[in-house]
């Protein structure tokens, strides 16, 4: 066999890849844009898509913040730690179904997450031995106990999980801060009489705003829009005088829109009529008291548009609304509450996703995102060419043998050769129905 002649060395400035083909690299992975506030249409579809069942999601949500805030207390860990706990927690619960973790771990991941995001360090076997003290009083356990070696490294590796569901993005609101100001302005200092009911007034909005946490409102409107839906309805329920809230009904002028307001009034009057022991407020009102509220409110939200800000008609359609009543049914964790860490699974990642990249920068991640597709899109490029081919000549027809068939007795029948003793078709008995044959000539 003949050697291979040498080849003619590479030009300078070209590689050999790019000579012989046109390679395609690795993917550049998937690129997740965090995106603090979410609407409510996006929560539906989110829940949809994960297979939550409502009856039970209720209660879940409730039980892990009410969780959440008693580890807190126990703690005695600032209410910002709680705001960031519970936001991390709406997210991951939004995120991932009820068969994958259970909520007690998530709830616990959540706080552990939040302490080190607000400085406020606390071990993993720390927030765990506390939980299982508040859990089982008679049972007393210190942070150094075996118990908690398996549940801290299983709370470590939900972690990892949290940070991707909130894609690194640590930025939360603190409405309590804003909202003591606020009260403030309403019920100022210089005036005696109004002092001890400023006094009353802020303990049930500082309760109304770690209720809110129990909601996804948090998740859905801004500092200023959370803070005059705890005033609005902290006022109906106490029935302030209008003039010491007169300024914070424009909400144009708080960087807020007036639907949001409502809508967030609405989530809180929900909880407060479906869940009033689960909450701080609702048990020191009346229910008819709230019901009376409630309604005043609806008859707000009936003149706008939508009770929803930015709700679309075209996507509603394809939403099911399959809110739950009756928190307490069989199912839920109210009546069949859940052992810690009883039903938690580890996800695994699909080897199709490939590796996960979190941007910031929307802008750079479209950009990106377009000089990356041009290098993944097929393109094809559509060619006519005409081409003449030959029409084939008819060929000629053979003479069929029905033609020179034999015609017996008039019945117009082909003879194709000796068939024995052959009858009619209807068997009659006659012979004179019978062909020649039959007659044994």
């Amino acid at each position: 066999m003949a050697p291979q002649p040498a080849q003619p060395p590479l030009p300078a400035g070209t590689s050999a890849v790019a000579e012989s083909s046109h390679s395609v690299g690795p993917p550049s992975g998937l690129l997740a844009i965090p995106s603090q506030y979410s609407s409510e249409q996006r929560l539906r579809q989110s829940m949809k898509h994960a297979g939550h069942d409502e009856a039970r999601e209720d209660g879940y949500r409730l039980k892990g913040i009410q969780l959440i805030d008693s580890v807190r207390q126990s703690l005695q860990l600032p209410v910002k730690t709680f705001d960031t706990a519970a936001i991390y927690y709406h997210k991951f619960r939004i995120r991932f179904p009820s068969n994958e973790y259970n909520y007690e771990d998530v709830a616990l991941a959540a706080l552990f997450v939040a302490c080190k995001a607000e400085d406020t360090i606390k071990k993993s076997k720390e927030i765990l031995c506390a939980a299982h003290n508040l859990k089982q009083p008679h049972d007393h356990k210190t942070p150094d106990d075996k118990l908690f070696e398996a549940p801290c490294r299983f709370t470590v590796g939900l972690e990892r999980h949290i940070l991707e569901t909130i894609g690194f993005d640590f930025r939360v609101q603190y409405p309590q801060k804003l909202l003591i100001k606020m009260v403030r302005r309403m019920f100022p200092r210089e005036a005696v009489d109004s002092r001890e009911e400023g006094k009353k007034f802020l303990r049930v909005a500082y309760n109304m705003s770690i209720d809110i946490y129990k909601t996804f409102a948090p998740i859905k409107q801004a500092s200023f829009t959370l803070v005059l839906a705890i005033l609005e309805l902290t006022s109906l329920l106490l029935d302030t005088d209008p003039e010491k809230s007169r300024g914070l009904n424009k909400a144009a002028a708080w960087h807020s829109e007036r639907s949001c307001v409502l809508e967030t009034t609405v989530d809180l009057l929900d909880l407060y009529t479906q869940f009033p022991k689960s909450t701080k407020v609702g048990p020191r009102f009346a229910l008819d008291k709230v019901m009376n509220v409630k309604i005043s409110i609806n008859n707000l939200v009936a003149k706008e548009k939508h009770q929803y800000h930015g709700w679309c008609d075209r996507c509603a359609p394809e939403l099911l609304d399959t809110r739950s009543l009756t928190p307490a049914s069989a199912t839920s964790p109210v009546t069949n509450p859940s052992l810690h860490g009883s039903s938690s699974t580890k996800r695994k990642r699909a080897p199709s996703e490939g590796t996960q990249r979190f941007v910031f920068d929307a802008a750079e991640a479209r950009r990106e995102k377009e000089i990356v597709a041009r290098y993944f899109n097929d393109e094809y490029e559509e060619d006519e060419v005409e081409v003449e081919e030959p029409i084939r000549e008819p060929e000629p027809r053979q003479p069929s043998r029905t033609n020179h068939a034999y015609r017996g007795h008039g019945h117009n029948h082909a003879d194709y050769g000796w068939s024995g003793h052959r009858t009619s078709r209807h068997g009659h008995p006659s012979d004179r129905h019978r062909s020649w044959r039959g007659h044994g000539y």
